[in-house]
């Protein structure tokens, strides 16, 4: 990369470094996605995650019982009253992932260049030369020289707590492996990644139907994480699947990237769902360790131009027992916002860890700092080369409005939007300055009942680098006369007053539909 496309010019840098961090109400531009777990379920450990800036709370149901989560929401309900700060909520499915039966859960020791046979008899009791598992078919899917991983925490690199297999042969349905190095696996179940194969097994899998039709439906949902998703295929069954759940075919489906085959048929995936997980854990497995940037900053750039969410994971991993980051980690955060990342997700880090309030909070300061010398002329300008012309209307309005909030310095930009597909836009363009998107519901009947829109659309902005959103009065009808645009926009401008983020003499970008128009306008405040 030509030094002249960085924005790290040295005069900047050098300042940058030595001023102290700025606190502010909008922590950061990018969001932050927390799992809520054992270490983070209470109400005050959560209230104190929303005040540290995260946005979404993510529900992970590959382990846990759904009366466990169900407690965990309901503390999330409560804090999310008390601290008056909207949260999103995400449901990771299980997926089609392989697992060891430790029914003893006695610690078991395996020892390198020793062997060890996988058996899908669950009965049998799990030894250091025996380990059952919960999928019939793994005889059929390998073959001699294949790679298995097994372990706990498997992701993370601890090569303590995994454990690295070469399968030798396979004897009708158990496969033989020769252990690659000495760990001990300890605890009821461990997970198992076979490297580039196929595993024959559904996306979106029984078990994960019947969470998302109790546990999903009672707590409506606003972002469904479809785990191993390997086809477009996959998003249009689980699509399908939602929109027969009454208020869950409004729930984003986010693809969750995790092997070669997602990789394989990205752009489908990407066509086909509302945002993409890059889950860097299990694709480092995939992957050789030198071809994870690249693939993330190939995704990221695609998620960008198609104007959609992409989410990063594993990225501050050894902070799930120390206070601090390293080095290392602090670097990869930033440049995963320098990359164009509309968010960053936290698993174990605040799920188990044990600084989950503190760990969002650091994460916050790095992208911060980031977001202060991401280079947005050079983005702007590739957005809209890659758009092309003729651009539709909306697009062309979003990008008005930026390059207008830009040009006059403006400390905000209001979006007057219903669906919010208007301030998504807007964040395609990744403004400088935060977006506070006010969604004004609109009045829905089924012949049966009244209802209003708007809650889902306004959580849903949760996960979108700059967005801020509001709900506007339901009063506040969305065939906007201009009496009703000015006082909703007198209601955000109250709220970025109170936010702080909006001054006397500031000038603000409004964007707005009056009839059939959309219309962008500054105004400049006075005293």
């Amino acid at each position: 990369m030509h030094s002249n496309h960085l924005l790290l010019e040295e005069p900047v840098r050098m300042a940058s470094v030595l001023e102290p961090s700025k606190p502010s109400y909008f922590p950061a531009m990018t969001k932050i996605v927390g799992t809520l777990g054992p270490k983070s379920r209470s109400v005050e450990i959560i209230s104190d995650c929303l005040k540290a800036g995260m946005s979404v709370a993510r529900f992970d149901f590959s382990w846990g019982e759904t009366e466990f989560h169900q407690e965990t929401v309901e503390n999330l309900k409560i804090a999310i009253r008390s601290t008056k700060n909207l949260c999103a909520v995400m449901l990771d499915t299980g997926g089609p992932e392989l697992q060891v039966v430790n029914k003893t859960e006695h610690p078991i020791s395996l020892e390198a260049d020793s062997l060890v046979v996988l058996t899908p008899d669950q009965n049998k009791e799990a030894t250091s030369n025996l380990l059952p598992i919960n999928f019939g078919g793994l005889s059929k899917a390998v073959k001699a020289g294949d790679t298995i991983f097994i372990g706990q925490y498997l992701f993370t690199g601890s090569e303590t707590t995994s454990v690295w297999l070469e399968v030798t042969e396979m004897n009708e349905e158990d496969v033989v492996c020769l252990i690659k190095n000495s760990a001990t696996l300890s605890g009821p179940l461990y997970t198992l990644h076979v490297s580039q194969i196929r595993i024959d097994l559904p996306t979106l899998t029984d078990k994960d139907k019947e969470v998302i039709s109790t546990w999903g439906v009672r707590n409506n949902i606003d972002f469904l994480s479809l785990s191993y998703t390997r086809h477009a295929e996959d998003v249009r069954h689980a699509r399908d699947f939602l929109s027969k759940l009454g208020d869950l075919n409004q729930t984003q489906i986010f693809a969750k990237i995790e092997n070669i085959e997602g990789l394989t048929h990205f752009d489908e995936i990407l066509q086909e769902a509302d945002g993409v997980i890059l889950s860097r854990g299990n694709l480092g497995i995939d992957l050789p360790p030198e071809k994870v940037f690249l693939f993330q900053k190939a995704a990221v750039y695609k998620c960008n131009m198609a104007g959609k969410p992409a989410v990063v994971t594993r990225v501050v991993d050894s902070m799930t027992d120390n206070l601090r980051p390293t080095r290392a980690e602090a670097t990869d955060v930033a440049n995963a916002v320098l990359d164009g990342s509309d968010a960053i997700l936290l698993g174990a880090e605040t799920l188990r860890g044990l600084y989950p309030v503190e760990t969002i909070s650091i994460v916050g300061k790095i992208c911060a700092e980031a977001e202060k010398v991401y280079n947005q002329d050079l983005y702007f300008k590739r957005t809209v080369k890659y758009v092309g012309e003729p651009m539709t209307h909306l697009e062309s309005i979003a990008s008005a409005a930026v390059r207008a909030a830009i040009k006059v310095k403006a400390s905000v930009i209001i979006c007057l939007t219903s669906s919010g597909r208007a301030a998504r836009l807007i964040s395609k363009y990744r403004p400088t300055m935060p977006v506070i998107s006010v969604v004004i519901p609109r009045l829905k009947t089924n012949q049966v009942r009244w209802t209003f829109t708007g809650a889902f659309e306004a959580r849903q902005s949760l996960i979108v680098r700059g967005l801020f959103p509001m709900l506007a009065d339901p009063q506040h009808p969305a065939e906007s006369t201009s009496a009703t645009n000015e006082s909703v926009l007198k209601v955000a401008l109250d709220h970025g007053k109170a936010a702080g983020v909006i001054k006397s003499h500031d000038r603000i970008v409004v964007c707005q539909k009056v009839g059939d128009a959309s219309v962008v306008k500054i105004i400049e405040l006075e005293d």
